[in-house]
C-alpha cells in the first residue's frame, strides 16, 4: 500500500504537507519523497529509503532547504516518487498510490514505440513514472488522467504537482480515497483524514470515484465528474486505515467497534478478559467486550520506543523477529485464565502462530481467536495488500491444501460460511494455530458494520467478486 498528503497555501507549506506525509507512515514501509514548488527556487525533490528508519528522521536535514506554497508527499511500499516531468503539459511531479496488474504489457507498448523509462522499482519499470508518461500523451491533464483510466488495469489514484496547484484524480473506481482538507488560506488532499486535524484543517470534501479536482489556495474545480460505481477497499476499514480517519464520511475505529459487536452476538464462549491484538485489532476487541460485558485487559504491552512496526523490514525473518519481540506478554493477565482475543485478519498466520505460542508460555488457560474479517481465501488483484508471493502463503490456501492434497482448487465453496468445505478450512486453520477455537466475521456482518451498499464495496480477497 502507499499514501500521500498534498497543500496549496497562501503561505509556505512546508511544514503541512512534512507533518501531513508521516501521517501516512502506517501505509507504506519502503520510500517515501516529497516535492515543492516556490517561485524562488522552482520544483524541488527529495526521496528517501524508509527500511532503516522512520519518516521525519530520514528528512529532517531536507527541511530547511525546502521552500513553497504548494506541495505533495507519498510514502510507498514499492517505488520512489514524486517522479519530476517536463513535457507539453508543463514542468509537474507526480505521485501515486497504484496497484498496475498489466505493468509488463503497457511498458511493451512504450518500449515498441522506442519510449526510455529512467526510473526502475524492484528491477521492473517504475509504476508512477510509467503513469506519468501516460499523462503526459493526453492534450491536457484531464485527457492524460483519462487515459490512465482507459489503460492501466488494477487501480490508481493520482496527485500531481503542477505550476498551478494540484490535481488529484481518484481511482476510476474508488479502490483507494482522497480527501480534500480545508483550512484559513489553505487546501489539503489525503489519503487519511487522521492528517488534519492537527494540522488545522477540517474534511471539505470526498472525492467520488474517477473524479479530477483542480486544487488552489482559493479553492478546488472539478475537472471530471464522478462514475457510478465504487469498488472502495473494505480492508481500509477492517486494518489499513488509522483509527481516527474516514472514509466515505465513516470513521475507522467506529466500523471496527461494530465489527466486535457483530462478532460478540450469538457467541457463547465464556471467558475471563477480552484482548485485541495491538494495533489494529484493539479497536474490534472494545466492541465486543462492550457487546459481552467481558472485562476488556491487556495481556501484551507493545514496546514502540526502540521497536518499529512488524512490516517495515523488507526480509520477512526481519518483520517477524520484530513482531515478536515489540509485543511483552504480562503474565499476570494471561495465567489460568481464558482469553477472547480480536485480530483484522489472518493473512499467513506466522505472527499470530507466535502470539499463541508465547501465551500458552505464559499459562494461558484457553485461546479463542475472533476474527473481524472472513477468510482471506483469494488474492487481492488491485492493491499491494501482501508481500507473499504465493497463494499457498495464505494460511486459508495452506489449510485447504492440506485437507484436499492439492494446490488447484476452486475457493469457491471455502468462502461461503454456510458450507461443510468453510467450516473444515476453519477447523484445519484452528489446529495450525493451535487455538481453542476460532471464529472468523460473516462478509453480511462486516458490509453491515462499514454501512455501505455491498456493490460499492471491493469484497474480492472474500468472494472473488470484483471486477477491473
Amino acid at each position: 500500500m502507499s499514501g500521500f498528503f498534498g497543500s496549496v497555501s497562501k503561505n509556505d507549506c512546508v511544514a503541512d504537507v512534512f507533518y501531513g506525509t508521516d501521517y501516512h507512515s502506517h501505509l507504506g514501509t519502503k520510500r517515501a519523497g516529497m516535492a515543492f514548488l516556490s517561485e524562488e527556487k522552482g520544483f524541488q525533490r527529495a526521496i528517501h529509503s524508509l527500511e532503516d528508519g522512520y519518516f521525519r528522521n530520514k528528512f529532517d536535514n531536507d527541511m530547511a532547504g525546502f521552500k513553497g506554497t504548494s506541495g505533495i508527499g507519498v510514502i510507498s511500499d514499492n517505488e520512489a516518487q514524486p517522479i519530476l516531468v517536463t513535457s507539453h503539459l508543463g514542468r509537474y511531479a507526480v505521485a501515486t498510490v497504484s496497484k498496475i496488474v498489466n505493468l509488463d504489457e503497457l511498458e511493451e507498448r512504450y518500449m515498441r514505440l522506442r519510449r526510455t523509462f529512467s526510473e526502475t522499482s524492484q528491477g521492473s519499470v517504475n509504476p508512477t513514472e510509467l503513469v506519468a508518461m501516460l499523462i503526459a500523451e493526453g492534450e491536457d491533464f484531464a485527457s492524460g488522467i483519462e487515459n490512465v483510466y482507459n489503460l492501466v488495469k488494477g487501480s490508481c489514484s493520482i496527485l500531481i504537482l503542477t505550476e498551478n496547484g494540484i490535481i488529484a484524480a481518484r481511482d476510476k473506481l474508488g479502490r483507494t480515497p482522497i480527501i480534500i482538507g480545508k483550512k484559513e488560506g489553505a487546501f489539503a488532499l489525503a489519503f487519511e483524514t487522521c492528517a488534519f486535524p492537527n494540522l488545522g484543517f477540517e474534511i471539505e470534501k470526498y472525492l467520488g470515484p474517477g473524479e479530477v479536482v483542480h486544487v488552489t489556495a482559493d479553492g478546488h474545480t472539478q475537472l471530471r465528474k464522478p462514475n457510478e460505481k465504487m469498488q472502495v477497499c473494505s480492508f481500509l476499514w477492517v486494518y489499513y486505515g488509522y483509527p481516527p480517519s474516514f472514509y466515505e464520511g465513516i470513521n475507522v475505529d467506529g466500523c471496527r467497534y461494530r465489527c466486535g459487536a457483530a462478532l460478540a452476538h450469538n457467541d457463547t464462549t465464556e471467558a475471563d478478559f477480552v484482548a485485541g491484538i495491538p494495533d489494529s485489532g484493539v479497536g474490534h476487541a472494545m466492541g465486543y467486550s462492550n457487546e459481552k460485558k467481558i472485562p476488556l485487559k491487556r495481556p501484551y504491552s507493545k514496546y514502540t520506543p526502540t521497536w518499529p512496526r512488524s512490516f517495515m523490514p523488507q526480509n520477512q525473518n526481519m518483520r517477524d523477529l520484530v513482531a515478536k519481540m515489540k509485543l511483552i506478554p504480562n503474565v499476570s493477565v494471561i495465567r489460568g485464565n481464558r482469553g477472547i482475543f480480536l485480530d483484522d485478519s489472518i493473512v499467513r498466520g506466522t505472527q499470530l502462530k507466535d502470539n499463541v505460542h508465547d501465551l500458552h508460555a505464559a499459562g494461558i488457560k484457553e485461546v479463542h481467536m475472533r476474527i473481524a474479517c472472513p477468510p482471506l481465501t483469494y488474492p487481492c488483484e488491485f492493491l499491494n495488500f501482501s508481500r507473499s508471493r504465493s497463494n499457498l502463503d495464505l494460511a486459508t490456501h495452506k489449510a485447504v491444501n492440506q485437507l484436499e492434497g492439492k494446490t488447484d482448487i476452486d475457493m469457491a465453496e471455502y468462502s461461503d460460511s454456510n458450507s461443510p468445505k468453510y467450516a473444515a478450512m476453519v477447523e484445519q486453520i484452528r489446529k495450525n494455530l493451535d487455538l481453542t477455537t476460532l471464529k472468523f466475521q460473516k462478509l453480511d456482518d462486516l458490509v453491515e458494520a462499514i454501512g455501505l451498499p455491498k456493490e460499492k464495496l471491493c469484497t474480492h480477497c472474500w468472494d472473488g467478486s470484483s471486477y477491473f
